[in-house]
């Protein structure tokens, strides 16, 4: 191997940012948005290999390696990897290939996708496929059986994103962010309204409940509109407390990113909830990513959730 660039290129933790590693594995729930966030690297211009056995991490990085050696100008910079329980047997032997490629000081990046249990056997039925783990027992147990066997692995990833209120365009814009932004960016932070009616967010970092606000819903001329429109903002921002709860956490905030950054975070969501994600959440999100602005070294964007969905 060329250990001249397998030293110099590849990021540990904390070092770069998971858009900088030459080797990202890309896994996690099947049916969370894998072949999703291949095909939006695979735009981005990186080379992806889907399905490849753990085994096969090393010689692909020896490839590579080699190839950056001989033609310079037209090696793969970076690469994915899609890594999962559909290489059956051999997906107990991931742990072990990221230990052996982190002693040789090429540690990859890891991005685990998730989503709710609800939202997977909602989108299992709607292709009418079998889940790779179903065997002859029901489709929510093999999902259960592959969250059993991903839980170390998820607890240990460099960058989990929730997808369960996502459509394919709102994750592929969600990862076009993560990999395709500035490189002097050290921190990215998403700021997403979302329905607790719909349940937490997987990858929420903080949770901000603005359920203590009154409702818009319940006004017959706000009830239609959203907490993007000027007349809900308003309404919201004008109710007792709002305005002194989102500066106290946009104070609050501005310690965690500093911290953040020390420990060497790349990715954090700040998620804030009301009802069914439509107004209040909504409207605060809006103002607490204004309040937050865009500090030096720090990418903040917003996502809705669950915008459009009851």
């Amino acid at each position: 191997m060329n250990t001249r660039s397998a030293t110099s290129e590849s990021p540990r933790r904390g070092e770069g940012t998971i858009a900088d590693a030459p080797l990202v594995i890309v896994t996690g729930m099947s049916g969370a948005g894998r072949t999703t966030t291949a095909n939006v690297l695979e735009d981005l211009g990186w080379l992806v290999v889907d399905n490849l056995p753990p085994q096969m991490l090393e010689p692909l990085a020896q490839l590579r390696y080699a190839s950056m050696e001989r033609h310079p100008e037209a090696a793969p910079r970076r690469v994915a990897v899609v890594v999962d329980v559909r290489s059956r047997g051999w997906f107990a032997h991931l742990q072990e290939a990221i230990d052996a490629a982190t002693a040789r000081g090429e540690r990859p990046s890891v991005l685990f996708l998730d989503a709710t249990d609800e939202a997977l056997v909602r989108r299992f039925e709607s292709v009418r496929r079998p889940h790779p783990l179903q065997g002859r027992g029901r489709l929510l147990d093999g999902i259960q059986r592959e969250r059993s066997l991903l839980l170390d692995l998820r607890s240990s990833a460099d960058v989990v994103i929730d997808s369960s209120g996502l459509n394919v365009h709102q994750l592929g814009a969600k990862l076009t962010s993560i990999f395709a932004g500035d490189r002097k960016v050290q921190l990215r932070v998403a700021v997403m309204s979302f329905g607790f009616k719909y349940g937490l967010p997987l990858d929420a970092d903080v949770v901000l409940d603005m359920r203590f606000l009154p409702n818009p819903y319940w006004v017959p001329e706000l009830k239609p509109l959203n907490g993007q429109d000027e007349a809900v903002a308003e309404y919201v921002m004008q109710q007792a407390g709002a305005g002194e709860f989102l500066d106290r956490a946009s104070a609050l905030l501005e310690t965690m990113i500093e911290g953040y950054i020390r420990e060497g975070r790349r990715y954090v969501t700040v998620a804030i909830g009301c009802t069914g994600g439509k107004h209040r959440s909504v409207a605060s999100a809006e103002a607490l990513s204004a309040r937050i602005g865009q500090p030096e070294g720090v990418d903040t964007f917003i996502v809705h959730r669950d915008l459009g969905r009851e």
